[in-house]
């Protein structure tokens, strides 16, 4: 288990005790603790992009560890480091480019196989995910002006959590048996 996964299985507890204390209060008052849906939401794939761009250090270092410290090392760190300060939302062609450009693996996406779930339905429900994500963040909901059903619901949370660990654990077995 790498020490990004750790960081994730950590970091995804957020949206699982935002997902309870909605459950557990959400019946008082439905529309004042529905931002605890949605901030789980964003949580969680939050959670997501730090583990892909925590993995892709971790496994850069790895392979780079011969040259630590060299100019050649440096360049790659430097490199990486540039290239993560512009790399966000971590759909699924993102992550299979920068994984190519900085570990030569051709589709790390072709990892992405567990339970129920292949690599082209993974990859199109983390997209989905992804879109929700960005409608949840960049359209903000007026309900006074024009009430709608939420964006997120209870279920939707639990699913996207599901999903992604699901997507994590994959991932990372597919990345320390391919490195």
């Amino acid at each position: 288990m790498s020490k990004s996964l750790e960081k994730f299985n950590v970091s995804i507890q957020d949206s699982k005790n935002l997902l309870e204390l909605f459950i557990k209060h959400g019946k008082t008052d439905p529309e004042g603790f529905e931002v605890l849906k949605r901030a789980g939401l964003i949580m969680a794939l939050t959670a997501w992009e730090t583990y892909v761009e925590d993995r892709l250090k971790e496994a850069v270092e790895q392979r780079t560890k011969l040259v630590k410290g060299s100019s050649l090392g440096d360049f790659v760190r430097k490199k990486l480091d540039e290239e993560l300060k512009h790399f966000n939302t971590p759909r699924s062609d993102k992550t299979k480019k920068i994984y190519s450009d900085f570990l030569d693996i051709k589709d790390v996406t072709e990892g992405w196989k567990w339970s129920n779930y292949e690599p082209q339905k993974a990859r199109e429900q983390l997209n989905q995910w992804i879109d929700i994500r960005g409608e949840v963040v960049h359209h903000s909901k007026d309900v006074s002006a024009n009430p709608q059903p939420h964006v997120v619901k209870k279920s939707d949370l639990e699913k996207c959590v599901t999903f992604l660990e699901g997507l994590v654990n994959a991932f990372d077995t597919y990345l320390e048996n391919n490195l």
